[in-house]
């Protein structure tokens, strides 16, 4: 699949609103003005979200020095995620995949928070 700039991306237009989804509130103030969380709609487990920046960057490949704190917010909003739904305990997982052989669909990164039932390992 060809990489889109932000006005083509789906999950830009999704931030923005021109495209529905059931997104997954983050409590963090700090957090929500930078990340945007939603349901998967084809979800791999009982809970599946993805938390993405509101910033457009295609892929892991295009992230710079300036970007690690974003990507550490990624992370904490799964972790609120994971810990608002009750499953940060027993144990949840975070996939984030880079370009088509790895799975990436969609160019702007984002993770995949999985859990609610055990999860094999090594992933498909």
């Amino acid at each position: 699949m060809a990489r889109l700039d932000a006005a083509d991306c789906l999950f830009c237009r999704i931030v923005a609103g021109q495209v529905p989804s059931k997104r997954v509130e983050i409590t963090d103030p700090a957090l929500d003005r930078e990340i945007f969380a939603f349901e998967d709609v084809r979800p791999q487990a009982p809970h599946h979200v993805l938390v993405i920046p509101r910033q457009h960057i295609p892929t892991l490949n295009e992230l710079r020095p300036e970007h690690a704190a974003l990507v550490g917010k990624l992370v904490l909003g799964a972790r609120a995620v994971a810990q608002a739904r009750g499953i940060a305990t027993p144990g949840y997982r975070v996939v984030m995949n880079t370009n088509a052989g790895a799975g990436q669909s969609i160019y702007h990164i984002h993770l995949h928070l999985l859990g609610g039932r055990p999860l094999a390992w090594p992933p498909g």
